[in-house]
């Protein structure tokens, strides 16, 4: 089956142009004016612009916490993220009993049947010995090229320092690269423990037992564990303060292969509104931050000082003991309430991937903060590249797979979780209103999204193997 795109205007990271795109199965097989093909669904989009789907570097699905599970698995936050644009999604491997090989194959188990776009994984190290180390270098030919290290979380997910440096230094010689989770685990701990004897239980103070300074100081950390590691390639995720932005400037600026990862949800909030009666719904890890944060992470968007933007999608029910309609069926999952009366048990994350790309377009290129092509390179290209999977992904180049959102930069709506597809009760940007969203979206050359219909099905989104990626600095 072919499908002609006609009439639309492309843009990818370095163009914008007017050209038709001709896709033949599941790729792009000619970009150029004037196409023609004698048996092509024709596909009219003038007025229109197209983009590459969107590549989420950062995401949580089926993910258990706590005494609940995130609400959105494989499927539903898949058709959440195409309804966003987004087309590719990357999620994390915990690392439980066994060899990384057998926790892969039961993690690839759950997401196969239910993938509904295609997804590929990051590999968590949060125990580390010699028989971990040789396994590490296995993980390229399972498809894995990068994996992640925590620096908070005592007891749970952190390693040593001298931990991390030994898994930067494998995951070098691997051609791996490392993210890290920058906060400083000793300090939450000792002021989580200050907060809960003082009777200090409301959502505020999970922002407040979090300090800033504890990510910055991580973050510099890391950066100077990389460079002790022979130069070790190095992705900050979730960047959330203005320090964070510093300290990556610093680093590049003494040579350092570092590249950082931003996130809807630390530009438009602050910790005041966790102080919100519905505080609960900003609970993430780490916390929102302060105004003066937002605006040096903008700058760093703006800039280059950042590469991606990603969501850390986590989503909970604010109220799971009430149930949503969702497909046709009630379902009720556990979610904030679990901390109602004690904010150390509410469940750390949020929704995000359905938002990232239509929220950004308004708030960034809709304001002049980003150019088009700076928004593609941040939500497409720049991911697929860092982690290895252009050209096949975030971009539209003849031969790469037919992800397209043909984004309508007139259309105009009142957002909130009626119009976002995730499987929860409440979504972060209730009543904003939007201009340029996607209407219509492809997963190798199979349409997904028209307007308000959905076409996708569980299991037809595919494992992707991660080669090697590049650098960008």
């Amino acid at each position: 089956m072919a499908i002609l795109i006609k009439h639309g205007t492309l843009i990818t990271a370095s163009e914008t142009f007017k050209a038709d795109i001709l896709i033949e199965g599941e790729i792009i097989r000619q970009i150029g004016r004037d196409l023609t093909h004698p048996k092509a669904d024709i596909i009219n989009a003038e007025g229109k612009f197209i983009l590459p789907g969107g590549v989420d570097a950062h995401v949580h699905l089926d993910l258990p916490m706590f005494d609940t599970v995130s609400s959105d698995d494989h499927y539903t936050g898949g058709k959440a993220a195409a309804f966003g644009g987004t087309t590719t999604v990357i999620d994390f491997i915990p690392q439980d009993e066994g060899t990384l090989e057998e926790n892969i194959e039961r993690w690839q188990a759950k997401a196969d049947p239910k993938a509904s776009v295609d997804f590929g994984f990051h590999m968590n190290i949060t125990r580390f010995d010699k028989e971990v180390a040789k396994e590490i270098f296995t993980l390229p030919d399972l498809g894995i090229t990068s994996l992640k290290v925590f620096t908070a979380y005592n007891g749970r997910l952190r390693l040593s320092d001298g931990e991390i440096f030994r898994v930067m230094r494998v995951a070098r010689a691997a051609g791996i690269l490392t993210m890290v989770h920058a906060e400083n685990g000793d300090v939450i701990d000792i002021l989580v423990d200050e907060a809960l004897t003082a009777g200090n239980k409301d959502p505020i103070f999970h922002a407040k037992t979090r300090p800033a300074w504890g990510t910055v100081e991580a973050s510099l950390r890391a950066a100077a564990l990389a460079a002790q590691a022979g130069d070790a390639p190095l992705y900050l995720v979730h960047m959330n303060t203005a320090g964070e932005v510093n300290q990556l400037v610093y680093a590049r600026e003494h040579g350092l292969k570092m590249m950082g990862e931003a996130c809807p949800q630390y530009l438009f909030f602050t910790e005041d509104d966790l102080r919100r009666e519905d505080g609960a719904k900003w609970v993430c890890s780490p916390p929102m931050r302060t105004e003066r944060d937002n605006l040096r992470l903008w700058e760093g968007l703006e800039n280059g000082t950042i590469q991606t933007m990603a969501t850390d999608h986590c989503p909970f029910f604010y109220d799971g003991t009430t149930p949503i309609e969702y497909e046709g069926e009630k379902v009720a999952i556990p979610g904030k309430e679990l901390g109602k009366e004690d904010f150390t048990k509410i469940p750390n994350g949020l929704p995000g991937v359905g938002d990232r790309m239509p929220i950004l377009w308004t708030q960034g290129v809709g304001s002049s903060r980003l150019t088009p092509n700076q928004f593609v390179a941040l939500h497409c290209t720049n991911p697929a590249k860092i982690f290895g999977l252009y050209p096949q992904k975030g971009t539209l180049v003849p031969g790469a797979d037919a992800d397209i959102a043909i984004w309508d930069p007139d259309k105009e709506l009142r957002y909130g979780v009626d119009v976002a597809r995730h499987r929860t009760d409440y979504n972060l940007y209730e009543g904003w209103q939007l201009k340029g969203i996607p209407v219509m979206v492809f997963l190798r050359g199979q349409k997904i999204v028209d307007g308000e219909n959905w076409y996708g099905k569980p299991g037809m989104g595919r494992y992707l193997h991660c080669h090697e990626g590049e650098v960008l600095v």
